[in-house]
């Protein structure tokens, strides 16, 4: 694209003859095609007053530029993108990782993007229809979850929540349901990643599941009716909601996950910290102190690559995470055989082996996995 670029600026070259230019660039067989390029380029840039020493230079550049022009201009183009998302995750960290985590990109998950998050100092804040977009948002030191997080939330119905408060923000949950009018299973999502708290204050959001299935038989949808029917009849009309127990604080945080995949408030692995402790398990943050020992731990599947080795076997890299941050593990192929198919991302893990160091980059590789119970 430079080469094109460089043609079009200096000699005149339409757009498709300077594509032309830098396709021939990469074939073998190029040079009695390149003369006619070579003596266009030449009276091209000559008539816009190029001097026939910077002609030749110029040339020569572009000519010597297919031994590199795979490896050097991607190293370029990938530095200033990499310069640019550190400047950005430096000085406007909210706002940087709010886009990351919207747009869905990159290699990790949004479980990884919110504890890095966590890890910057940002505050992450709930999902609420009072205040979330359906991107996230990020405003200085504070991070917002985005509707668009929620599972089970229709993007139509993501839509007419951000639309809805345009003019006035929900009243309450009454008010919520009578102007969104989302179905059943959209509301039991938005009681349990706590995107409704705020609309009935001191109230358990198992008194909320209560109060939206006393509401909710008058709003029929389309859609999901036949999935939502129950086997009991909702509660009444005029039925006022009963004061239930408060809620289970680690139930409520299960399915606070089981909504949005992460928690907001902290590192699932937190939950787990008594076993973790008895494990004599170690901090992400520590193994660098601890290359060639031999460790344990503890940590929540991120993601992974299989791979195969010059014996064609299988073996994989998997990426762990706790609180302090990520590391980077090795199975190979008989670690692989006996762990890898029983791993997934709903639990954390006992990890054993040991930690090495190549190039300045800690890894672990494993001997030993096991899911951690709290």
């Amino acid at each position: 694209k430079d080469v094109s670029r460089v043609a079009v600026a200096l000699a005149g070259f339409s757009h498709a003859e300077a594509d032309g230019l830098r396709k021939i660039l990469s074939k073998k067989d190029r040079e009695l095609q390149l003369r006619d390029y070579a003596r266009r380029f030449r009276e091209g840039a000559r008539a816009q007053g190029v001097s026939a020493a910077q002609i030749t230079a110029i040339w020569d550049m572009m000519m010597s530029f297919d031994g590199y022009s795979f490896c050097k201009p991607h190293s370029a183009s990938y530095a200033r993108v990499s310069f640019q998302a550190a400047f950005l995750k430096v000085h406007h960290p909210a706002e940087f990782m709010a886009a990351v985590i919207s747009n869905r990109g990159g290699f990790y998950s949004a479980f990884a993007y919110v504890s890095e998050a966590r890890r910057l100092g940002l505050e992450v804040l709930p999902p609420d229809v009072n205040a979330s977009d359906v991107r996230w948002t990020g405003n200085k030191a504070t991070l917002r979850v985005g509707l668009v997080s929620i599972k089970d939330l229709a993007t139509a119905t993501q839509a007419r929540i951000v639309a809805g408060r345009a003019g006035r923000t929900y009243a309450g949950l009454g008010d919520f349901l009578e102007r969104v009018r989302p179905d059943a299973a959209e509301v039991r999502a938005l009681v349990h990643c706590g995107a409704l708290d705020r609309l009935a204050p001191g109230a358990s959001r198992a008194e909320l599941l209560w109060e939206s299935a006393r509401r909710l038989p008058s709003r029929p949808t389309a859609g999901r009716a036949a999935r939502n029917r129950s086997l009991f009849e909702a509660p009444g009309a005029d039925e006022r909601t009963p004061r239930l127990p408060p809620d289970d604080p680690r139930e409520r945080l299960r399915r606070e996950f089981a909504v949005l995949g992460f928690l907001c408030d902290r590192h699932p692995i937190e939950l787990y910290a008594d076993a973790v402790h008895r494990a004599g398990a170690v901090k992400a943050a520590d193994l660098p102190r601890r290359v060639g020992r031999r460790v344990r731990f503890a940590g929540w599947l991120i993601t992974g690559k299989v791979v195969e080795t010059k014996q064609g076997e299988p073996m994989e890299f998997l990426t762990f995470e706790d609180e302090t941050g990520l590391v980077e593990t090795t199975f190979f192929p008989e670690a692989y055989r006996r762990f890898c198919h029983l791993l997934d991302r709903e639990r954390p893990y006992l990890l054993s082996g040991k930690v090495e160091e190549d190039w300045g980059a800690v890894t672990l590789t494993v001997d030993s996995a096991s899911p951690i119970r709290a």
